[in-house]
Protein backbone atom coordinates (compact mmCIF):
# COMPACT_ATOMS: atom_id res chain seq x y z
CA UNK A 1 0.00 0.00 0.00
CA UNK A 2 1.30 3.45 -0.95
CA UNK A 3 1.78 5.72 2.06
CA UNK A 4 2.28 9.44 1.50
CA UNK A 5 4.02 11.08 4.44
CA UNK A 6 3.57 14.62 5.72
CA UNK A 7 7.13 15.38 4.65
CA UNK A 8 6.39 14.26 1.07
CA UNK A 9 3.28 16.43 0.96
CA UNK A 10 5.28 19.41 2.24
CA UNK A 11 8.08 18.85 -0.29
CA UNK A 12 5.55 18.55 -3.10
CA UNK A 13 3.94 21.84 -2.07
CA UNK A 14 7.35 23.54 -2.01
CA UNK A 15 8.18 22.22 -5.47
CA UNK A 16 4.87 23.55 -6.81
CA UNK A 17 5.56 26.95 -5.25
CA UNK A 18 9.05 27.05 -6.78
CA UNK A 19 7.62 26.11 -10.18
CA UNK A 20 4.99 28.86 -9.88
CA UNK A 21 7.60 31.47 -8.90
CA UNK A 22 9.79 30.40 -11.82
CA UNK A 23 6.86 30.68 -14.21
CA UNK A 24 5.94 34.14 -12.86
CA UNK A 25 9.53 35.28 -13.18
CA UNK A 26 9.72 34.02 -16.76
CA UNK A 27 6.49 35.85 -17.58
CA UNK A 28 7.91 39.09 -16.17
CA UNK A 29 11.03 38.73 -18.32
CA UNK A 30 8.89 38.03 -21.39
CA UNK A 31 6.68 41.01 -20.60
CA UNK A 32 9.72 43.27 -20.32
CA UNK A 33 11.02 42.00 -23.65
CA UNK A 34 7.69 42.52 -25.41
CA UNK A 35 7.17 46.00 -23.99
CA UNK A 36 10.60 47.09 -25.17
CA UNK A 37 9.63 46.29 -28.77
CA UNK A 38 5.87 46.84 -28.89
CA UNK A 39 5.41 49.93 -26.72
CA UNK A 40 8.39 52.12 -27.45
CA UNK A 41 7.26 52.94 -30.98
CA UNK A 42 3.76 54.24 -30.06
CA UNK A 43 5.30 56.16 -27.17
CA UNK A 44 7.76 57.81 -29.55
CA UNK A 45 4.83 58.67 -31.83
CA UNK A 46 2.87 60.23 -28.96
CA UNK A 47 5.83 62.33 -27.91
CA UNK A 48 6.69 63.39 -31.47
CA UNK A 49 3.15 64.37 -32.48
CA UNK A 50 2.41 66.20 -29.23
CA UNK A 51 5.57 68.24 -29.73
CA UNK A 52 4.62 68.83 -33.39
CA UNK A 53 1.18 70.09 -32.31
CA UNK A 54 2.79 72.41 -29.80
CA UNK A 55 5.22 73.88 -32.33
CA UNK A 56 2.83 74.17 -35.29
CA UNK A 57 -0.37 75.26 -33.55
CA UNK A 58 0.84 76.57 -30.21
CA UNK A 59 -0.13 80.16 -30.99
CA UNK A 60 -3.59 79.14 -32.25
CA UNK A 61 -4.89 77.12 -29.28
CA UNK A 62 -5.95 78.19 -25.82
CA UNK A 63 -4.26 77.39 -22.52
CA UNK A 64 -6.50 74.35 -21.86
CA UNK A 65 -5.40 72.75 -25.12
CA UNK A 66 -1.79 73.55 -24.26
CA UNK A 67 -2.29 71.75 -20.94
CA UNK A 68 -3.85 68.75 -22.68
CA UNK A 69 -0.84 68.45 -24.99
CA UNK A 70 1.41 68.66 -21.96
CA UNK A 71 -0.49 65.84 -20.26
CA UNK A 72 -0.02 63.62 -23.33
CA UNK A 73 3.69 64.33 -23.53
CA UNK A 74 4.16 63.90 -19.79
CA UNK A 75 2.29 60.59 -19.77
CA UNK A 76 4.41 59.28 -22.64
CA UNK A 77 7.60 60.30 -20.84
CA UNK A 78 6.53 58.59 -17.61
CA UNK A 79 5.61 55.42 -19.50
CA UNK A 80 9.00 55.40 -21.21
CA UNK A 81 10.76 55.70 -17.85
CA UNK A 82 8.65 52.83 -16.51
CA UNK A 83 9.55 50.61 -19.48
CA UNK A 84 13.23 51.52 -19.16
CA UNK A 85 13.14 50.56 -15.48
CA UNK A 86 11.33 47.30 -16.24
CA UNK A 87 13.99 46.37 -18.76
CA UNK A 88 16.72 47.22 -16.27
CA UNK A 89 15.00 45.05 -13.65
CA UNK A 90 14.71 42.22 -16.17
CA UNK A 91 18.43 42.42 -16.97
CA UNK A 92 19.27 42.33 -13.25
CA UNK A 93 17.21 39.15 -12.92
CA UNK A 94 18.90 37.46 -15.87
CA UNK A 95 22.53 38.41 -15.47
CA UNK A 96 25.01 36.39 -13.46
CA UNK A 97 27.53 37.89 -11.06
CA UNK A 98 31.06 37.41 -12.43
CA UNK A 99 33.81 36.56 -9.97
CA UNK A 100 35.97 39.63 -10.44
CA UNK A 101 37.40 42.22 -8.09
CA UNK A 102 35.63 45.57 -8.13
CA UNK A 103 36.86 48.71 -6.40
CA UNK A 104 33.84 50.41 -4.89
CA UNK A 105 35.64 53.76 -5.06
CA UNK A 106 35.55 53.44 -8.87
CA UNK A 107 31.93 52.28 -8.77
CA UNK A 108 30.99 55.36 -6.75
CA UNK A 109 32.89 57.56 -9.22
CA UNK A 110 30.75 56.18 -12.06
CA UNK A 111 27.52 56.69 -10.10
CA UNK A 112 28.51 60.28 -9.27
CA UNK A 113 29.28 60.97 -12.93
CA UNK A 114 25.84 59.67 -13.92
CA UNK A 115 24.26 61.94 -11.30
CA UNK A 116 26.34 65.00 -12.14
CA UNK A 117 23.40 67.06 -13.44
CA UNK A 118 21.19 66.26 -10.45
CA UNK A 119 24.01 67.07 -8.04
CA UNK A 120 24.71 70.38 -9.75
CA UNK A 121 21.03 71.41 -9.96
CA UNK A 122 20.34 70.61 -6.31
CA UNK A 123 23.62 71.90 -4.91
CA UNK A 124 24.01 68.55 -3.15
CA UNK A 125 27.09 67.85 -1.06
CA UNK A 126 28.28 64.24 -1.23
CA UNK A 127 30.92 63.32 1.35
CA UNK A 128 32.76 60.06 0.95
CA UNK A 129 35.27 57.98 2.78
CA UNK A 130 37.52 55.23 1.40
CA UNK A 131 35.63 52.22 0.09
CA UNK A 132 36.77 48.59 -0.13
CA UNK A 133 37.33 46.21 -3.00
CA UNK A 134 34.69 43.48 -3.35
CA UNK A 135 33.98 40.51 -5.56
CA UNK A 136 31.12 41.37 -7.84
CA UNK A 137 29.74 43.07 -10.91
CA UNK A 138 30.55 46.73 -11.50
CA UNK A 139 27.49 47.92 -13.44
CA UNK A 140 25.00 46.44 -10.97
CA UNK A 141 26.79 47.97 -7.98
CA UNK A 142 26.90 51.30 -9.82
CA UNK A 143 23.10 51.10 -10.04
CA UNK A 144 22.94 50.60 -6.27
CA UNK A 145 24.97 53.73 -5.51
CA UNK A 146 23.20 55.72 -8.21
CA UNK A 147 19.74 54.85 -6.90
CA UNK A 148 20.60 55.43 -3.23
CA UNK A 149 22.34 58.77 -3.80
CA UNK A 150 19.78 59.84 -6.41
CA UNK A 151 16.96 59.16 -3.93
CA UNK A 152 18.84 61.06 -1.22
CA UNK A 153 18.99 64.09 -3.50
CA UNK A 154 15.38 63.78 -4.67
CA UNK A 155 13.66 63.15 -1.34
CA UNK A 156 14.82 66.32 0.38
CA UNK A 157 12.54 68.92 1.92
CA UNK A 158 12.10 72.12 -0.14
CA UNK A 159 14.72 74.72 0.74
CA UNK A 160 17.09 72.12 2.19
CA UNK A 161 20.48 71.48 0.62
CA UNK A 162 20.92 67.72 0.16
CA UNK A 163 23.81 66.22 2.11
CA UNK A 164 24.87 62.63 1.58
CA UNK A 165 27.57 60.71 3.43
CA UNK A 166 28.99 57.45 1.99
CA UNK A 167 31.03 55.51 4.54
CA UNK A 168 32.45 51.98 4.83
CA UNK A 169 33.23 49.77 7.82
CA UNK A 170 33.67 46.04 8.29
CA UNK A 171 33.04 43.08 10.51
CA UNK A 172 34.60 39.65 10.39
CA UNK A 173 32.65 38.47 7.34
CA UNK A 174 31.30 41.56 5.59
CA UNK A 175 32.05 44.96 4.19
CA UNK A 176 29.40 47.38 5.42
CA UNK A 177 28.70 50.44 3.26
CA UNK A 178 26.29 53.10 4.53
CA UNK A 179 24.62 55.91 2.56
CA UNK A 180 23.22 58.51 4.96
CA UNK A 181 21.21 61.61 3.99
CA UNK A 182 19.39 64.57 5.51
CA UNK A 183 16.18 63.97 3.57
CA UNK A 184 12.52 63.74 4.49
CA UNK A 185 12.90 60.30 6.05
CA UNK A 186 10.76 57.15 5.96
CA UNK A 187 8.28 55.86 8.52
CA UNK A 188 9.34 52.51 10.03
CA UNK A 189 6.10 50.84 8.94
CA UNK A 190 7.12 51.49 5.31
CA UNK A 191 10.58 49.90 5.51
CA UNK A 192 9.55 46.65 3.82
CA UNK A 193 7.22 48.30 1.33
CA UNK A 194 9.91 50.52 -0.22
CA UNK A 195 11.72 47.45 -1.59
CA UNK A 196 8.60 46.09 -3.33
CA UNK A 197 8.40 46.74 -7.07
CA UNK A 198 6.24 49.72 -8.11
CA UNK A 199 5.51 50.70 -4.49
CA UNK A 200 5.63 54.48 -4.04
CA UNK A 201 5.23 56.42 -0.79
CA UNK A 202 4.57 59.80 -2.39
CA UNK A 203 2.38 61.20 -5.16
CA UNK A 204 3.92 61.59 -8.61
CA UNK A 205 3.25 65.33 -8.40
CA UNK A 206 5.55 65.63 -5.36
CA UNK A 207 8.37 63.24 -6.28
CA UNK A 208 8.54 61.64 -9.71
CA UNK A 209 9.68 58.09 -10.24
CA UNK A 210 8.46 54.57 -10.97
CA UNK A 211 8.99 52.91 -7.60
CA UNK A 212 11.46 50.36 -8.92
CA UNK A 213 14.87 51.77 -7.95
CA UNK A 214 15.11 50.26 -4.47
CA UNK A 215 13.79 46.94 -5.79
CA UNK A 216 16.74 46.88 -8.18
CA UNK A 217 19.11 47.75 -5.32
CA UNK A 218 17.79 44.83 -3.27
CA UNK A 219 18.06 42.41 -6.20
CA UNK A 220 21.63 43.43 -7.01
CA UNK A 221 22.81 43.23 -3.39
CA UNK A 222 21.16 39.85 -2.79
CA UNK A 223 22.67 38.47 -6.01
CA UNK A 224 26.05 39.40 -4.52
CA UNK A 225 25.21 37.36 -1.42
CA UNK A 226 24.55 40.46 0.68
CA UNK A 227 21.67 42.34 2.21
CA UNK A 228 20.37 45.92 2.30
CA UNK A 229 18.74 47.52 5.33
CA UNK A 230 17.21 50.90 6.12
CA UNK A 231 17.12 53.03 9.26
CA UNK A 232 15.02 56.18 9.21
CA UNK A 233 12.26 58.28 10.73
CA UNK A 234 10.11 61.05 9.22
CA UNK A 235 12.04 64.30 9.12
CA UNK A 236 15.23 62.65 10.43
CA UNK A 237 16.96 61.59 7.21
CA UNK A 238 17.64 58.04 6.07
CA UNK A 239 20.57 55.62 6.25
CA UNK A 240 20.74 52.67 3.85
CA UNK A 241 23.24 50.00 4.85
CA UNK A 242 24.61 47.56 2.27
CA UNK A 243 26.42 44.47 3.60
CA UNK A 244 28.55 42.61 1.06
CA UNK A 245 30.47 39.42 1.90
CA UNK A 246 34.25 39.58 1.91
CA UNK A 247 34.45 36.22 0.19
CA UNK A 248 32.67 35.41 -3.05
CA UNK A 249 29.44 33.43 -2.77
Amino acid sequence: MLVITTREVREDAIQRQVAELTRSNDELKQFAYVTSHDLFEPLRMMSSYSELLRRRYGDQIDSDAQDFIGYIAGGADRMKRLIDDLLLYSRVERSAVPAQQVRLDHVLDDAMANLANAIERSGAVVERGPLPEVTGESSGLTQVFQNLIGNAIKFTAPGTRPRVRVHASEDEANWIVSVRDNGIGIAPESFERIFVIFQRLHAQELYEGTGIGLTICKKVVERHGGRIEVDSAPGQGTTFTVCLPKTAV
